[in-house]
């Protein structure tokens, strides 16, 4: 009768398993929560490791169903009652170095960033990039020698990594895993005159390959194209992607959002009184007349859209967003007409005389203030100096600084 059986339960067996089944279940969850296959279950994947760590070895086996997981970490298995071994090497000494996960795991994935114009993604575009990959050695095939040659490590046993004891205390002993040091965790061993002549029996060479990359009509600054399958080779791995992400570079005319185009048009006074005709050069070679009829009133701020002139959405290429277009109004400078001209001028405009306002009143009646410009860093200056002497004081009231 054992005390507790969560490990028994993390592995989905029955107390009473056999070694080979409980191989068999070890092999299908450590397969199946993979950190490489599956990321976010790393905690499950430890689990797992720890579980199959204590019940595949007689000793702790025997050691768990008397006081379970506490005996465990106390000590009672005799030697490793410090913790638990790395799950990956756990992992790696089942398979012996190089068993069927290895073959299923991935590269690392390989990301470049790429420059790119508005204009190429209004338009579309097609830029090759040279990468340098590591590709497996044909001659070999990967393996580094000729066929037959490789040798399985004596000090490893094939398994890549060395497990020595430490011995802590009397009945505590540490268990250490660590790499090959006679096969540099290959967990083979190869004589040098067997190495292969092109790979001088590194498995792998570098290679430089051209990638083109099709931009297509509508991307964004920021999207990936990615290149299943095309990141650095490894014997026993699947190869990575290789990822391109897009730069956008600013543009000296148009903004982008999302799929509208924003640009700033200035007028001068008359034409945003009286009308105006502009071009603008589109992002394609194309030229938009845009016009304002006399009597359309462009304030300055003033926010007028183009449909249909936008960006072209992304796999609609034939939908297009806004061209908006925001108005800033430059005004004449000072004294540009004579005096008698800028009396001819005011009749045109609305009276600004408030409706019922005497024709004449008397001057006393008024404070003439004249306009000046406005500097607010000597606005600043001026509080400043204020607050610094207007002290208070206990007596009461201000006081005043005579000459």
């Amino acid at each position: 009768m054992v005390k507790e059986t969560g490990f028994y339960d993390t592995l989905g067996v029955k107390p009473s398993v056999s070694p080979e089944e409980l191989k068999k279940a070890y092999r299908k969850l450590a397969l199946k929560y993979h950190p490489d296959k599956n990321p976010t279950e790393g905690e499950k994947f430890k689990q797992i490791s720890q579980a199959y760590e204590v019940l595949s070895d007689a000793k702790k086996r025997e050691v768990y169903d008397r006081g379970g997981e506490k005996a465990i970490k106390e000590g009672g298995n005799g030697d490793g009652g410090c913790g638990f071994s790395s799950p990956m090497d756990i992992f790696d000494m089942f398979f012996g170095g190089g068993g069927r996960m290895h073959r299923e795991r991935r590269g690392k994935n390989v990301v470049h960033q790429l420059t790119v114009t508005l204009e190429d993604l209004y338009n579309g575009a097609t830029r090759k990039l040279s990468v340098q990959k590591n590709v497996i050695c044909e001659r070999c095939e990967g393996r580094g020698s000729r066929k037959g040659a490789i040798e399985l490590c004596t000090s490893c046993r094939g398994s890549g990594v060395q497990v020595r004891l430490h011995q802590l205390a009397p009945g505590m002993v540490q268990q250490i895993s660590t790499i090959c040091g006679s096969c540099q965790g290959q967990g083979q061993r190869l004589n040098p005159r067997d190495r292969c002549k092109t790979c001088a029996g590194r498995k792998i060479l570098r290679q430089k390959k051209i990638l083109e990359v099709h931009i297509d009509k509508g991307m964004k600054d920021g999207q990936k194209i990615v290149f299943h399958g095309e990141g650095d080779q490894e014997p026993g791995l699947e190869p990575g992607d290789i990822i391109i992400v897009l730069d956008q570079r600013a543009h000296p005319v148009f903004t982008r959002q999302a799929e509208d185009l924003y640009m700033t048009m200035e007028l001068q006074l008359v034409e945003s009184l009286c009308g105006f005709q502009k071009p603008i050069k589109t992002l394609d070679n194309r030229t938009l007349l845009i016009t304002s009829h006399p009597g359309e009133l462009i304030k300055p701020g003033d926010k007028k859209c183009v449909l249909n002139e936008g960006m072209p959405m992304y796999r609609r290429p034939f939908e297009r967003g806004r061209l908006i277009l925001l108005f800033s109004v430059v005004f004449p400078e000072a004294d540009f007409l004579p005096l008698n001209k800028l009396k001819q001028l005011e009749q045109y405009f609305p009276d600004t005389r408030e409706k019922g306002e005497p024709d004449s009143m008397d001057d006393d009646l008024y404070i003439y203030a004249d306009l000046e410009d406005c500097d607010p860093a000597r606005e600043r200056r001026h509080y400043h100096y204020i607050e610094e002497e207007d002290d208070f004081h206990p007596g009461g009231g201000v006081q005043c600084q005579t000459s």
